[in-house]
């Protein structure tokens, strides 16, 4: 549900709040889907928001707040939707740059517009760490999902065991089927000298 900033106080002129939940007074979370101003006590299954994991297929009867804001909620957690005439101080006055940048190596392309030929290794996002003893280095993610020339000599091997296992399984069912023809028509020939 979206809130507009004038009717909380006069520094939110202009900007639009969405509320994505909140706590009452006894720290119960609101609960999603709930039409209920208070309280309610809900059976939650262990995949459930608000219930720990227990054995597979066990649920729990759990307390829960409705999603329906009222004067007994003590926290409300919202996020702006849209921004307003003035600057909110410590929130929107400044820019936050993420602190990490994409680990999978699609990611980073993705970001830098890299072709398959470009080296991803060369654009993955570094940062700085100063040591307490005062000496600075630089941190990577490991990149994930990145094809080497020994991914891919690894992948040739997987394929030609597989190719070779399936060769020598046709030779060998080739072999059986051999060798069960001659049992039989050996049986066969006996019969047919004990008869005569």
């Amino acid at each position: 549900q979206e809130v507009e900033g004038d009717s909380i106080a006069d520094q939110f002129k202009g900007y639009v709040f969405k509320i994505t939940g909140g706590h009452d007074k006894q720290g119960f979370a609101m609960y999603q889907g709930v039409m209920a101003a208070g309280r309610v006590r809900l059976l939650l299954n262990s995949f459930s928001k608000n219930n720990t994991r227990g054995r597979e297929g066990s649920r729990k009867r759990k307390s829960v707040r409705g999603c329906i804001c009222g004067p007994d909620l003590s926290v409300i957690h919202v996020i702006i939707a849209k921004k307003g005439d003035n600057d909110l101080e410590g929130l929107t006055d400044r820019q936050c740059p993420l602190r990490l940048g994409p680990k999978r190596a699609s990611k980073i392309r993705k970001l830098f517009g890299l072709t398959k030929e470009d080296d991803v290794r060369k654009f993955v996002v570094r940062r700085k760490v100063t040591r307490p003893s005062g000496k600075t280095f630089e941190r990577a993610p490991k990149i994930q999902r990145l094809v080497t020339p020994s991914r891919l000599q690894r992948k040739r091997r997987t394929l030609l065991a597989k190719k070779q296992h399936r060769i020598a399984t046709t030779e060998k069912r080739a072999k059986y089927a051999a060798m069960l023809a001659e049992r039989r028509s050996a049986a066969v020939s006996k019969k047919r000298t004990v008869k005569a």
